[in-house]
């Protein structure tokens, strides 16, 4: 038994231009439980077009699953995954088709960002969503179709246009909050954010508090839905209501 793991050992993953979800994963991670992460090798390329956003995700899916070999060697339990644009591609059926690839290469099993925030907006019987991300409109195309395939109804979106991976992580506060103003409405159940390098795991929560309805930060919904999975219900102030009631 790990010495510090001696609950789970989770192995994590994100690009190498992610410097969000290493530190959000650890900020949630309970007693007894450890991250070990992997850095998808990529470049900081610029991303100012809807083609450039597509060299980036095809960059992180070449590199991934080498970052999962990486990962295997500590002999991880599970595996939780720390980016999110690929996981949402080609609609429900691609995205069941790339988490099966994940679990065959990692060789257990597997949490993602897009059926945890699925699993997340089940738990609050959402139906009619709002949802944000810092990707381009070609993403949110494939964001929105996902959760279309799921069952929910996609009232509003609307991509960030972040200039490039880095950058992702430069997103502030003021800028989710201006966000979460243009998106709320008496139409909408609840409110998603995606997107890894966007910290949002704290604002969310606030944000819950003077919205009154669920907004649901990715990072938080991926770590949720992998401690849950593996039978860790501790209860996690801070973070909004999915950590703390669910």
């Amino acid at each position: 038994m790990d010495h510090l793991g001696y609950r789970m050992k989770f192995g994590t993953l994100g690009p190498s231009t992610n410097t969000i979800v290493q530190p959000d994963f650890d900020d949630m991670r309970p007693v007894g439980v450890t991250n070990h992460y992997s850095r998808i090798i990529i470049p900081n390329d610029p991303v100012n077009t809807n083609e450039e956003f597509l060299k980036l995700v095809k960059n992180i899916q070449g590199n991934t699953l080498q970052a999962v070999d990486v990962l295997k060697s500590c002999e991880m339990q599970y595996l939780v995954m720390g980016m999110s644009a690929a996981t949402f591609w080609d609609g429900r059926k691609g995205a069941e088709t790339y988490l099966n690839m994940m679990r065959e290469r990692a060789e257990v099993e597997v949490s993602c960002g897009s059926f945890a925030t699925e699993a997340a907006l089940n738990v609050y019987k959402a139906k009619r969503i709002a949802f944000f991300s810092p990707y381009f409109p070609v993403a949110n195309d494939q964001v929105r179709r996902f959760y279309q395939d799921c069952g929910f109804t996609v009232v509003r979106d609307i991509c960030l246009q972040r200039p490039s991976p880095v950058q992702i992580a430069h997103t502030t506060d003021a800028m989710c909050r201006d966000t979460l103003k243009q998106l709320d409405g008496d139409d909408i159940d609840a409110i998603v954010q995606v997107g890894t390098n966007l910290s949002m795991v704290r604002f969310a929560a606030t944000a819950e508090f003077y919205l009154g309805k669920p907004v649901i930060a990715i990072n938080t919904a991926t770590y949720w839905h992998a401690l849950r999975a593996v039978g860790i219900n501790d209860k996690l102030q801070g973070f909004g209501k999915l950590l703390s009631h669910y």
